[in-house]
């Protein structure tokens, strides 16, 4: 399987995650290698909606096959906060440790600490429009702890492991994690439609 596809994200470490996740099984190609600077929009209001809405946008306008993924973190006792809010939890800096310490301080005192990370990606090609979900659940601690990953890896711990993903190494998140599980959905289907 041969295939270029853009990966409609300007977010540099999304778009490392994912080409050692498809491990040269696909040509990705970046939003800026075909002239796409803007900031694509995630209006919709829901992470289903929001991963749709970049890769229709950057298919309509560029004419390039591509997928977009959106991700989120849900939180049980937050009634699944911060959810589709993910990135700008605590403002539109999107601080990744400004969000990680209001999250921290509205678990304060919660004994609650499901949480679980989804992303969705939507394929869109001249033939396909379609969407693959992934999901890891876990909890949140209580500090951070580990220097790896980034978002809010540092206090999730995923079910059945003692460490955060922040702890771990590129090559077991990838094993394990949300968009890692949303990707392998997404190149099977490649695989089994087998695309040139």
């Amino acid at each position: 399987m041969s295939m270029e596809l853009c990966f409609a994200t300007n977010n540099q470490h999304k778009l490392e995650e994912v080409k050692m996740l498809l491990n040269n099984k696909l040509r990705i190609i970046s939003l800026s290698e075909f002239g796409c600077h803007e900031e694509l929009a995630e209006t919709t209001g829901t992470i289903r909606g929001n991963s749709r809405q970049k890769a229709k946008y950057v298919y309509e306008n560029y004419g390039v096959a591509c997928f977009a993924d959106d991700s989120g973190l849900e939180v049980e006792a937050l009634g699944n906060a911060p959810g589709v809010d993910s990135a700008i939890y605590a403002g539109l800096q999107r601080s990744h440790e400004d969000n990680i310490n209001l999250l921290l301080q509205n678990l304060e005192g919660i004994t609650n600490r499901s949480a679980q990370f989804i992303t969705v990606i939507t394929l869109i090609t001249p033939e396909v429009d379609r969407q693959f979900e992934g999901i890891v659940k876990g909890k949140i601690i209580n500090e951070k702890i580990g220097a790896g990953g980034f978002g809010y890896d540092p206090v999730f711990v995923p079910d059945g492991f003692q460490r955060t993903l922040a702890e771990m190494s590129m090559e077991e998140k990838n094993k394990i994690s949300h968009r890692a599980k949303a990707t392998q959905l997404l190149v099977a289907f490649l695989e089994s439609i087998n695309l040139k």
